[in-house]
């Protein structure tokens, strides 16, 4: 009666000999055969040892300007490369690849650069192939790449060096550092032709300015006509540092009309910072000029300017959710530099103050601030702070799948440190709560460590139980118990849930109180008890459980199930019975383990 009441290229390929009948090229511009054969072809042919060339090229004339680049035609390196032994194999592809340099096709030259470097490692330490290779760099627009390539020591006085370094630091958008190697690469530059001087001539320009060197710039820009656009825009920036700011924004207007997209946003650009310093707009509208010129114009030196601007504006105006749209932006695709420190110390500030419980901030805009600049709070406990607190206000609102996904970041930036331990219970924790014990049970295994203490491994263990067992793998539950403390409080939860009767009163027995006052939580272990018992018709312990806490039930409201639960079988009342068992405190024996072994769960 009481069962029926309680319910996861140019490759170092042996080249056709010079037997092998060659094929002409298709066009005077073509590569060599050997070049588009290996480049085209899906399968490699076996490679052929060579001879080191790094020493050669080394003892080689060194490189000082651009008239000692090789200078071939396509034929004459069409019939080095053809003809090439192994042992002067590396020395054709040298010259092959010096007089695409000296032709401006840096792509190519790029290409046969590295195909020598992959058949000698050792070029990498040679001074003329890095700067053959940072020459190629900077002609492709990989301008930093450019001068890693280009500072060996040994090309720091090298003029040759020394242009194509003004080029790929005002490239980088550094034309300060640009301007200090113009003196070392006016002889490299003043060497070329006027055609092949602009693009040198242009980058000392942006030196000059950038250290307030106006009247140099302008002379610099003297190769270029009246109406070149892009000069005009340097000639703009030139006179407004010269202090001549009609005349500068004149030459900004002509650039904007007539220049390149990328041209008329350098120039709009350079317009805003002349408005802004003569006063003529306020920072707040040039913040929104900013805005709609970053609206049409993504990418490059003049984006980085016009952030670095728009930060600089609202960090006066104290306007900080504009400023942290900047700073996020620029930390996101560009490398601050310099002045980095004290923007993201400021950052950091500003969202601890935004996202603390008493800011005022209402929730949902708090989670979405830390999710749009996440990557910009703090590091460490300080960080751990701050994310914590604010995933208790939305696990304290019910949202767990955003708490989890919140501390989820915030413990993979933790990589291998041992405060990976704590989050990863929460982070795992939360996942239950949301209905996803698979990606509780990934937080767990991907976040294992050999130096977590004891009692961190135990807690880790208790909630892998308990993702096991919402994922119905009973016995695996079990087994991730084994040997932690407490554990049988946890098997006999899981047991009570199951139905599992006789194993939930073996576990369960582990863990009953003793006689006397009974907490509320002690009160339900003896309770279930009794019911497990009362199920299996084991009479003799049910007896031996009432005269056990039969005193301690007699003044608490839970005394008449306790009462009805351990009576005799013959003396049970029905009728009484369903009522009674509403008396059972409804608080679990393992206290928050309960609620996630109680929660739904939507993926399995």
């Amino acid at each position: 009666m009481r069962r029926l009441l309680i319910l996861s290229l140019l490759a170092s390929t042996a080249a056709a000999p010079p037997s092998e009948p060659a094929h002409a090229p298709a066009a005077p511009a073509a590569a060599p055969a050997e070049h588009v054969a290996e480049t085209a072809s899906p399968i490699p042919a076996a490679r052929v040892p060579l001879p080191p060339f790094a020493a050669v090229l080394a003892q080689m004339p060194t490189i000082t300007d651009s008239r000692a680049w090789p200078e071939l035609t396509d034929e004459d390196a069409w019939e080095g490369i053809i003809h090439a032994t192994p042992d002067t194999r590396q020395l054709a592809r040298w010259r092959y690849a010096g007089s695409l340099i000296r032709r401006g096709m840096g792509a190519e030259a790029l290409g046969v650069l590295e195909t020598m470097e992959s058949d000698d490692e050792d070029l990498a330490l040679v001074a003329p192939f890095q700067l053959a290779t940072g020459a190629a760099l900077v002609m492709i627009g990989h301008y930093r790449d450019a001068v890693e390539a280009l500072s060996l020591p040994e090309l720091e006085g090298n003029a040759e060096a020394c242009a194509w370094r003004v080029r790929a630091l005002a490239g980088t958008g550094d034309a300060a550092a640009a301007a200090r190697q113009i003196n070392c690469a006016v002889p490299a530059i003043n060497g070329r032709t006027p055609q092949e001087r602009k693009p040198f001539t242009l980058a000392a320009a942006r030196g000059a300015i950038a250290i307030g060197q106006g009247k140099a710039a302008i002379a610099w820009l003297k190769l270029f006509g009246d109406q070149d656009a892009q000069a005009n825009v340097l000639r703009g920036k030139a006179l407004l540092a010269s202090g001549d700011p009609g005349e500068g924004l004149f030459r900004l207007s002509r650039a904007e009309l007539s220049g390149t997209p990328e041209v008329q946003a350098e120039a709009k650009l350079a317009h805003i910072e002349g408005d802004l310093r003569l006063h003529r707009i306020s920072p707040g509208e040039g913040i929104k000029q900013l805005e709609a010129l970053r609206y049409g114009w993504r990418g490059g030196p003049t984006e980085q300017g016009a952030l670095k601007l728009e930060y600089q504006l609202a960090l006066a105006e104290n306007m900080h959710r504009a400023a942290l749209r900047s700073a996020a932006t620029l930390f996101r695709y560009y490398r601050p530099e310099g002045d980095s420190g004290p923007m993201l110390k400021q950052i950091q500030a500003w969202l601890t103050e935004m996202l603390a419980p008493d800011s005022g901030t209402p929730l949902p805009e708090a989670a979405g601030l830390y999710w749009d600049y996440k990557e910009l709070a703090p590091a460490g406990t300080e960080g751990d702070a701050l994310a914590v607190r604010l995933a208790e206000r939305l696990e304290a609102a019910g949202l767990y799948p955003r708490a989890a996904e919140l501390l989820q970041y915030q413990l993979l930036q933790r990589r291998q440190d041992v405060a990976q331990g704590p989050l990863s219970v929460k982070v795992a924790t939360l996942f239950i709560l949301s209905g996803d014990p698979i990606k509780a049970l990934d937080t767990i295994h991907a976040t294992e460590q050999a130096s977590y203490s004891d009692a961190m491994r135990f807690d880790r263990k208790r909630i892998e139980a308990i993702a096991l067992y919402k994922l119905g793998r009973e016995a695996a539950a079990m087994a991730a118990l084994d040997g932690v403390p407490g554990g049988a409080g946890v098997r006999s939860e899981i047991h009570w849930r199951t139905r599992n009767w006789g194993s939930f009163i073996t576990e369960n027995e582990a863990t009953l109180p003793a006689p006397g006052a009974l907490s509320p939580p002690g009160q339900a272990i003896v309770l279930r008890q009794a019911v497990a018992l009362a199920m299996l018709n084991q009479e003799a312990k049910l007896q031996a459980l009432r005269a056990r806490y039969g005193a301690a039930f007699k003044t608490l409201p839970s005394a008449q199930a306790f009462d009805l639960l351990t009576q005799p079988a013959k003396q049970i009342d029905p009728a009484k019975i369903s009522a009674a068992m509403t008396a059972i405190p409804e608080a679990s024996p393992t206290g928050t383990i309960g609620d996630l072994l109680d929660a739904t769960t939507t993926t399995g």
